[in-house]
């Protein structure tokens, strides 16, 4: 394949798979979000591969990860929105409907390996009627391998700290959000 990417076979896919689910689900017991809500997951499947950010993507493990947060996020009625890579601006992969449904303008883009990334990429492949928008704002996000997703977190973050704190070799960053405080000191808050 090209510079950067990869077509070896991963040995440990099924256990990556074991590990993602394990971070979603201890985000979600953590977070307890609301069905419709979104979770941004930005993802370098070189870090998840032992390799250095953006020198082996990997459609395989791209794939793997997209399919078990996919799946995690419909079971508990969660909306994914997948990062790309810098090349492309990190814009977001998501299913048209969300777009719509959230007034997220559409954009003209089909992210690849290298211009997106894997996990972009298997995204575009996977999720009905996929998009690519510039700009959201995610009530979740799982960090795979320090791809930083917090621009595309609502205001404010609340870091997450759950037990699972990798991926393969990749570093795994979690986060929730919750309503600005706003007032003074004589505000109440919920």
């Amino acid at each position: 394949m090209g510079a950067g990417i990869s077509n070896e076979s991963f040995k440990d896919i099924d256990l990556i798979k074991k590990e993602i689910r394990a971070v979603f689900n201890d985000l979600y017991d953590q977070a307890k979000p609301e069905e419709g809500d979104l979770l941004v997951v930005g993802c370098s499947s070189s870090e998840v591969a032992s390799h250095k950010l953006g020198t082996f993507s990997s459609e395989e493990i791209g794939k793997a990860l997209v399919e078990t947060l996919y799946n995690a996020c419909k079971e508990k009625g969660l909306h994914m929105a997948a990062q790309c890579c810098e090349h492309l601006n990190r814009a977001l992969i998501l299913e048209k409907e969300v777009a719509q449904k959230r007034g997220y303008e559409i954009v003209s883009v089909v992210p690849k390996l290298k211009a997106g990334g894997s996990f972009a990429t298997a995204a575009y492949k996977t999720l009905p009627k996929a998009v690519a928008v510039e700009h959201i704002k995610a009530e979740l996000g799982i960090d795979i391998g320090d791809t930083l997703i917090g621009m595309h977190l609502k205001d404010v973050a609340v870091p997450v700290r759950v037990e699972q704190t990798a991926v393969g070799n990749a570093h795994i960053v979690c986060a929730r959000t919750r309503p600005k405080y706003i007032g003074g000191e004589r505000a109440v808050y919920n």
